[in-house]
């Protein structure tokens, strides 16, 4: 009676699907959220949808109406870890997707991920990867049945309202895929089918290949050593341990980058992938490692004879080696630990312990968090209260694939293909700038804010993105019946194109009011002023205001904002605020306090 009486909540529960539907590719529901959410406490995500198919089920998560986030595929290599992953699919899908939400502060969209399952176990060797490509064909196939108005027959749709979903590539998605599910969307009539999936190759911004998740990481470490280890990066020597393969997208990055930007300065004496680990106390040869990179092979290809006589390079082949690689993140000694990859909860409440040494000596005092919820937030609370470990937390330091991704979308809606390849240079390289900017202007805040006040990084990282999240949400409701002729709208519209690249807002910045949907645009305007606000004034101004007042007070800051840029500038024009005399050190003074802290002294909100 209970299984049955469950089943009829969960049909209940469909809002959308394309059951009915006979030349359907796969099966697709879009369900209540709350079938899937159980717990009154968690976070209620936005919207859920379900994909049944051959030898695959998929999950899509997401938090926001316009959301986006990674596919990625899960490929169990035997029966008894296919039904660990399947028990826990859709926790998987929604600790990436908030995790995701937490990070997409900088951005338009909300946070979304999907989860492909495939059936490994069940499928021959030789033809599983033919199996994975099929699964991310039913999946997307599916997806656009739901999502693309009128595109099938005998739909049943008690949703009602028109959804417009953003992917990108995570794990196992291939440039093929990418290709595929474009040019599909494009086939199916989806509205914008080159935003449909990020890091295309050619019209797109393809993340391995210019390495924008890496070079975020790189900028959270930068602050990191300095502010937590009193390390200078480009003078000291430092030494990192990390999991990612040099194959991999994030950790062959993070070595290319570590050595373009500390070759003189880093050592890397740890690493291990799937495939194996190589361990050196005295760094592992940097162009050996840039071979791997180059070359797209995994640790286990490290050359032995490279190796110092106390290093190690194993295969997880044999008993050793995957005892050594599974272990290689608790043993090696170093200043600080990248997980660039890796599965979620690698270390969690059972074996947090591992990482420290009878002493309670971390075997790294700081982490990056590259990779998505490898630490479970336990395990950090366990590090930090026992070891003092520094965590630069997940929705923190890896968000810049994020912001690339949404810079892409934007980019696809306001260039043709052809203009996007004219200036696709100078476009990555000021998205390369923006996205350390923002990395920066949030990892100086944070460690401001762990400095100043009592608390665990992880936690202060958590509060920035609540802090946007809060003024995001403030605004977006307040601009919710404000159209685009009005005179509010006008007034803030400017805030979409001065976060563009400025390439992108060079040539296309006319052409937002036309080609952004308006509540693109609205969502826009407001998160690009709510991480202004945080960004500059930190998390307790917002805190400490009453939600009622908080997006009329975001508005009364733009304005007092742009009235102090303007005294800024037209005080810069009548003194030198670059000199060396004694006056001119007083009129830079007075600039950086009026740039620091003018806006809310004007408003007088303390």
């Amino acid at each position: 009676e209970v299984a049955l009486t469950k089943m009829l909540e969960v049909v209940q529960s469909v809002l959308r699907t394309n059951f009915f539907s006979e030349d359907r590719y796969a099966l697709s529901m879009r369900v209540k959220p709350t079938i899937m959410v159980s717990n009154p406490a968690a976070v209620m995500p936005f919207g859920v949808f379900f994909i049944h198919g051959r030898h695959f089920n998929a999950f899509h998560c997401r938090f926001r109406d316009i959301a986006r986030g990674g596919l990625r595929i899960v490929t169990p290599q035997n029966s008894d870890q296919f039904a660990l992953e399947s028990s826990r699919q859709f926790d998987e899908a929604y600790s990436l997707s908030y995790a995701q939400q937490l990070k997409n502060k900088d951005i338009p969209e909300g946070g979304a991920k999907g989860v492909i399952l495939v059936n490994t176990p069940s499928i021959e060797v030789n033809k599983r990867f033919f199996a994975m490509r099929k699964a991310v064909k039913g999946f997307a196939d599916s997806m656009l049945d739901l999502i693309v108005k009128d595109s099938i027959t005998n739909l049943v749709d008690l949703y009602g309202k028109e959804e417009l979903i953003y992917l990108g590539p995570d794990e196992q998605i291939i440039p093929s895929d990418i290709d595929w599910i474009t040019q599909r969307a494009g086939e199916r009539g989806y509205p914008i089918p080159a935003a449909f999936m990020s890091s295309k190759k050619d019209a797109g911004f393809n993340h391995k290949e210019f390495g924008v998740t890496s070079e975020g990481i790189v900028v959270y470490l930068d602050v990191a050593l300095r502010q937590a280890l009193h390390i200078n990066p480009k003078t000291d020597n430092f030494t990192i341990k990390l999991t990612g393969g040099p194959d991999g997208d994030v950790a062959g990055n993070l070595i290319r980058i570590l050595f373009r930007d500390y070759r003189d300065t880093c050592k890397v004496v740890g690493i291990a992938d799937g495939f194996g680990v190589a361990e050196d106390p005295n760094g592992l040869d940097p162009d050996e490692l840039l071979r791997l990179v180059a070359e797209s092979l995994p640790i286990s290809s490290y050359s032995k004879d490279k190796l110092s006589a106390t290093g190690v390079a194993m295969s997880a082949n044999s008993d050793e080696g995957a005892i050594r690689r599974n272990s290689m993140h608790f043993r090696v000694k170093s200043d600080a630990f990248i997980p660039a990859g890796g599965r979620p909860n690698t270390i969690n409440s059972d074996n947090w312990h591992l990482f420290l040494d009878e002493n309670k000596k971390p075997s790294s005092p700081l982490i990056v968090e590259g990779a998505n919820i490898f630490i479970t937030a336990d395990a950090r609370t366990k590090l930090f209260e026992n070891g003092k470990v520094a965590i630069v937390k997940d929705s923190s330091a890896n968000k810049c694939g994020v912001i690339t991704s949404s810079c892409e979308v934007a980019a696809s809606m306001l260039l043709s293909k052809e203009e996007f390849m004219s200036i696709k240079q100078e476009l990555v390289q000021d998205v390369l700038h923006n996205l350390r900017n923002l990395a920066r202007l949030e990892g100086e805040l944070l460690f401001r804010e762990y400095k100043n006040y009592p608390g665990q990084l992880p936690q202060f990282s958590e509060r920035i993105s609540f802090a946007i999240a809060k003024v995001t949400d403030a605004i977006t409701d307040a601009l919710a019946d404000v159209q685009p002729e009005d005179a509010l709208f006008k007034e803030l519209l400017p805030l979409i194109r001065d976060n563009l690249p400025k390439k992108l807002a060079d040539v296309a910045g006319d052409r937002i009011s036309e080609r952004f949907p308006v509540q693109y645009q609205r969502n826009a305007i407001a998160s690009n002023l709510a991480s202004m606000i945080v960004y500059k004034e930190g998390i307790h101004l917002v805190e400490s205001q009453p939600d009622k007042r908080i997006a009329e007070r975001a508005f009364l800051y733009y304005r007092a904002d742009k009235a102090i840029q303007s005294v800024v500038a037209t005080f810069q024009s009548n003194n030198d605020v670059n000199g060396t005399d004694e006056s001119s050190k007083q009129a830079a003074v007075i600039v950086d306090v009026l740039k620091r802290g003018g806006a809310r002294t004007l408003l007088n909100i303390f």
